[in-house]
């Protein structure tokens, strides 16, 4: 393993780890926060991607070891381990993160700005959602058995929006002045909308796997196409 691999693996595990100690000692009082800020602050991987060399060390050794450890932390484990954070909501939501990460990062190495769009999706905008929508949904709706919110998805949409651009600009993959470029500005709207919509209507967790596949995936197809 090279060396570029070798820190990026060890910046995830390490970001990772500390994330779990905060949101299991500090945030302890706060159950839902805590396992939110756990979904939305391991986005920040994104900014890691570019670190690797090889797609070998981010898909295998970086990605995918979390699918076996999420799923021993869910109520679903063959094993007993106590985990407030990892049991807490959807039972396997955390597992679908881990695959939706290990599947873009096998599919997309070469393209990491695709791999951020699908993971900001299912970070910030997936845990905003359900943030805002838990504090201030007055409007509901329920499509296949989960109940969300009006509020929640409006501000899953912004906050999208503003994370894509971000990542994007990161990865120099659009230019800074991203508003003055119709086409680029169409891309950054029509995405999260598109993502948001998959959030809305999939229940059960498995919005991890649709609102990061659909925003990583149509992100793809729109840049090859315009």
């Amino acid at each position: 393993m090279i060396s570029g691999d070798a820190l990026g693996v060890a910046i995830v595990y390490i970001y990772v780890a500390i994330l779990l100690l905060i949101s299991e000692k500090i945030l302890s009082n706060y159950e839902v926060f805590s396992r939110k800020f756990l979904h939305i602050m391991v986005g920040n991987v994104l900014f890691v991607l570019p670190i690797f060399e090889t797609r070998f060390a981010m898909t295998f050794l970086a990605a995918a070891p979390f699918i076996p450890l999420t799923f021993l932390m869910s109520p679903y484990s063959p094993i007993d381990i106590k985990d407030r954070i990892s049991s807490s909501g959807h039972g396997l939501g955390l597992v679908y993160y881990a695959i939706s990460w290990t599947v873009l990062a096998y599919l997309f190495f070469d393209k990491p700005w695709v791999i951020a769009v699908g993971i900001a999706a299912m970070s910030y905008g997936d845990g905003m959602a359900s943030i805002i929508g838990i504090r201030y949904g007055k409007r509901k709706y329920n499509f296949l058995g989960d109940t969300k919110s009006i509020e929640g998805s409006i501000a899953m949409y912004i906050t999208l929006i503003i994370v894509m651009w971000i990542a994007l600009t990161f990865y120099n993959y659009v230019f800074s002045n991203i508003f003055s470029i119709p086409m680029n500005l169409i891309i950054v709207l029509i995405v999260p909308l598109v993502a948001t919509v998959f959030e809305a209507i999939t229940p059960k967790g498995l919005d991890n796997l649709t609102a990061c596949f659909s925003a990583a995936f149509l992100y793809y197809i729109m840049t090859m196409v315009i």
